[in-house]
C-alpha cells in the first residue's frame, strides 16, 4: 500500500482501472485467503456497514488506524447464499468487517481518493480444508452473478512462504536478491494450470496442490484457494496470466479469467 515504487503497485492499480472504468460492475463478491468458515460450511457477510478487521501482527501503529470505505449488500448476500444452497452448499449468513485480504489490495487497485469502487462489496469465506475441488465448486456455484454484471474478485497470493521470508531477505540483503527456486517453479505451474482450456481446467488445478514444491510455496493453502474459486466462476471463460514476478519466497501472479466487454 505505501510502496509505490513496487511493480506490484502500477499492475493493481491498472487492474483497478480496467474494472472501474472498464468492467463498470453493479457489485463487488470477494473471497479472502483470510476468511475461512468451517470444513463443509461457507460463510457470507451479510451486513452494509461494520468496520475494517486488522489481521496481522507487528506492522507500523498506523496500519491499525487505515480507513477504506465500503457498503455491503444484504440483498446480494442473501442472494449469494441462495445460489450456495441451489448447488448443494452449505453455507451461513454473518456480520463482520473487511479483513486485511481484501482491503490491502482494494487500497492499491480501487484507491478511495483517485479510484474509488463505488459499488456494494460482499465478501465470502473459504472453506476450513485444502481440497481444491471442494473450492472450484465454490466458484461454480455463483458464475452466474457474472451475467448480472457482478464482479468476482479472489485474493490471495501464487506463492506464500511466510517462513521462508526472513532468510529470503537475509539473501537479498548479501546482494543476492534471487528468489527461492519453488517461487519460480510453482508460480510457473500455476500459470500454465490457470491457462490449460476450461475443459481440462480442474483437474490442472486441483493436481497443482500434489507437487512436489507445493508445500514449499505454500505451507498451508488458503492463500492459493482462492485462485481456485475463480477458476471454478470463469465457467467456460479462459484463464489468462497478466502479470507476475517472484521475490524472494513470495510470487505476485495476477490473472483474469474471461475478456473484458465479452
Amino acid at each position: 500500500m505505501e510502496q509505490h515504487d513496487h511493480p506490484a503497485y502500477a499492475k493493481l492499480q491498472a487492474i483497478g482501472a480496467e474494472i472501474t472504468q472498464k468492467v463498470k460492475p453493479k457489485a463487488v463478491v470477494v473471497f479472502s485467503a483470510h476468511w475461512q468458515g468451517e470444513r463443509d460450511v461457507v460463510e457470507v457477510n451479510t451486513a452494509e456497514s461494520m468496520g475494517l478487521i486488522y489481521d496481522f501482527y507487528g506492522f507500523p501503529p498506523h496500519y491499525y488506524e487505515m480507513q477504506y470505505p465500503n457498503t455491503g449488500s444484504p440483498e446480494l448476500a442473501t442472494k449469494i447464499l441462495n445460489l450456495f444452497s441451489d448447488a448443494g452448499i452449505k453455507a451461513e449468513g454473518v456480520r463482520r468487517g473487511l479483513d486485511h485480504g481484501v482491503w490491502a489490495g482494494f487500497m492499491c487497485a480501487f484507491n478511495p481518493k483517485t479510484n474509488p469502487l463505488d459499488v456494494p462489496i460482499v465478501q465470502v469465506s473459504l472453506f476450513d480444508t485444502e481440497d481444491p475441488d471442494q473450492h472450484y465448486k465454490l466458484g461454480q456455484a455463483i458464475s452466474s452473478l457474472r451475467d448480472e454484471g457482478i464482479q468476482i474478485i479472489c485474493s490471495g497470493m501464487a506463492v506464500h512462504n511466510l517462513q521462508d521470508y526472513r532468510r529470503a531477505m537475509r539473501r537479498a540483503m548479501q546482494q543476492a536478491p534471487k528468489p527461492m527456486p519453488y517461487a519460480v517453479t510453482f508460480d510457473e505451474a500455476l500459470k500454465e494450470a490457470a491457462e490449460t482450456s476450461p475443459e481440462s481446467r480442474q483437474k490442472a488445478m486441483s493436481e497443482l496442490l500434489k507437487r512436489p514444491d507445493a508445500r514449499k510455496a505454500h505451507p498451508t493453502f488458503e492463500h492459493l484457494l482462492p485462485v481456485h474459486v475463480a477458476a471454478g466462476a470463469a465457467r467456460d471463460d479462459s484463464g489468462k496470466q497478466l502479470w507476475t514476478m517472484a521475490e524472494g519466497s513470495m510470487a505476485w501472479g495476477q490473472f483474469r479469467f474471461g475478456e473484458v466487454g465479452a
